[in-house]
């Protein structure tokens, strides 16, 4: 639906509905517990999926699985450049906005639907709220460094999930009063779901070795030049030489892996994308996980499965410090595997040094916050 012609963001008012935005996979764990806790205080709500991630095993799927409504509009933008993809998500959302006339926006994560979410909402003076705020890699050649960075300048509420993410946002200058440290609702998510991720059943479906890493990779830096893509298959096929490598394929990387022969090693399992529960169960069950991934960082701190980060920085320190993360360039990733086969997971915590407020209440945090400003 079109706007009229003369409505324009000078006269856009306010409403009581809450608009959440998700786009991608992170996002949709993130929500689900802003919105269920939301839900239970009776709060006009809707979710709009801009279709950043648009097929059924990289989105559907998880709307399913995690229990969220089934999206109110889905802009389905799909892929694209980043200016591409950014501004049809702009286009799309101004619309939406227009029409709905929201009393607050709430945006997840640093994707491309968050910045873009954030700039309409800003323009359209509409209150935005960020869940997962003040996370800083320092690396501004990814783009969700710029992201999240922009993102946070926009939000009125900026909600984070570690200490280091709030001293981030108090060097930037965002007024204390806009920040709240409420904990990580991705591991809301987890945490409800635990009793489900059955790793002997998930094993016999997929007929699985019993000892396996998994391996999940899609950052433009690993995946995007072929040299770099040819160097990472050397060295999983020399992990895969000392025990079976188990890697769900994202779409970014498929084609690129398949060309270096990826799949070539007789003891590499490439899977299709998994749905939520499938994959946190095969995170579960692994020996270690070698990533690029930051919600895999914290769902392996959780979980206590040792943790390869092939980046040179993390926007998540805090699972270093308080998980079972290491940062690892790719030339160490077998002698490290080596090391966690015979028992040195570098410092593996207790389940008590976790980080602070991720007990699975961050999502309750957030709604009470959302409805009391």
């Amino acid at each position: 639906m079109s706007p009229a012609p003369e409505e324009t963001a000078e006269n856009v008012t306010g409403s009581e509905e809450t608009v959440h935005i998700v786009g991608a996979r992170p996002n949709f764990v993130k929500a689900a517990p802003v919105v269920d806790a939301l839900e239970r205080r009776g709060m006009r709500q809707s979710v709009v999926h801009t279709g950043q991630h648009y097929d059924d095993r990289m989105s559907a799927v998880f709307f399913r699985e995690l229990g969220l409504p089934k999206p109110d509009v889905d802009l389905g933008v799909g892929s694209g450049s980043h200016a591409e993809q950014t501004a049809a998500l702009m286009t799309g959302l101004e619309k939406e906005f227009i029409v709905r006339s929201p009393g607050r926006v709430v945006v997840y994560g640093d994707v491309n639907s968050t910045l873009a979410a954030a700039l309409v909402a800003s323009k359209l003076h509409i209150p935005v709220a960020h869940v997962e705020a003040g996370l800083r890699s320092f690396d501004w050649s990814m783009p969700e460094e710029v992201n999240r960075r922009v993102t946070d300048q926009l939000s009125g509420l900026c909600f984070a999930t570690s200490p280091e993410a709030v001293g981030h946002l108090a060097d930037e200058g965002v007024p204390v009063g806009r920040v709240h440290l409420v904990g990580n609702p991705m591991i809301d998510t987890l945490l409800r779901h635990l009793e489900r991720f059955d790793v002997a059943e998930l094993r016999g479906r997929l007929e699985l070795p019993e000892k396996y890493v998994t391996a999940t990779l899609h950052r433009p830096a690993n995946v995007d030049d072929p040299e770099t893509v040819g160097r990472l298959v050397e060295r999983l096929h020399e992990v895969a030489d000392q025990v079976d490598v188990v890697m769900p394929v994202h779409p970014r990387g498929r084609a690129a892996f398949a060309a270096a022969g990826l799949g070539d090693h007789p003891r590499v399992w490439l899977l299709e994308p998994l749905g939520y529960l499938d994959f946190v169960t095969l995170v579960r069950g692994s020996t270690a996980v070698i990533t690029d991934s930051g919600g895999v960082q914290e769902e392996t701190t959780i979980l206590l499965v040792p943790c390869l980060t092939l980046r040179p920085n993390t926007e998540r320190p805090v699972t270093i410090t308080h998980g079972t993360n290491r940062l690892a360039a790719d030339s160490e990733l077998p002698g490290l595997v080596s090391k966690i086969l015979v028992g040195d997971t570098f410092g593996t915590p207790a389940i008590a040094d976790v980080p602070p407020l991720w007990d699975g209440q961050a999502g309750e945090r957030i709604a009470t916050i959302l409805a009391n400003d």
